[in-house]
C-alpha cells in the first residue's frame, strides 16, 4: 500500500536478495530526498506503478554490476524499460 504513494514502503515487497539492495537505514536516509509525486499535490497524473525503493535497488544493481538495463534480473518487480524512465523522471523533478 505504501508504494502506492510513490515514495516506497518501509518494508519492500521483494525480499532483499542482492548485496546492492538498500538496507532500511539507507532507505530512510534517501527517502526524504525523493520528490513527492505530482498527483499527491493535485497536479494530475496517476499513481506510480512501481515502488521507488525497488527502482533505486534496480539502479544500484545496474551501476554496481556494470550491466545493461535489459539484463536486469527478472525478479526485480519493475520491468527493465521502467527503471531508466523513472530515473530520468526523478532527475528532471529535482
Amino acid at each position: 500500500m505504501a508504494c502506492r504513494y510513490g515514495r516506497g514502503a518501509d518494508h519492500p515487497i521483494r525480499a532483499p536478495r542482492y548485496t546492492t539492495d538498500m538496507t532500511d537505514a539507507e532507505w530512510q536516509a534517501i527517502r526524504p530526498l525523493m520528490p513527492w509525486p505530482a498527483w499527491l499535490h493535485g497536479n494530475g497524473g496517476r499513481p506510480e506503478k512501481y515502488c521507488r525503493r525497488l527502482i533505486m535497488d534496480a539502479i544500484r544493481y545496474v551501476v554496481d554490476n556494470g550491466i545493461k538495463w535489459r539484463n536486469l534480473p527478472t525478479d526485480f518487480l519493475a520491468p527493465w524499460r521502467t527503471v531508466p524512465l523513472d530515473l530520468h523522471a526523478l532527475v528532471a523533478r529535482r
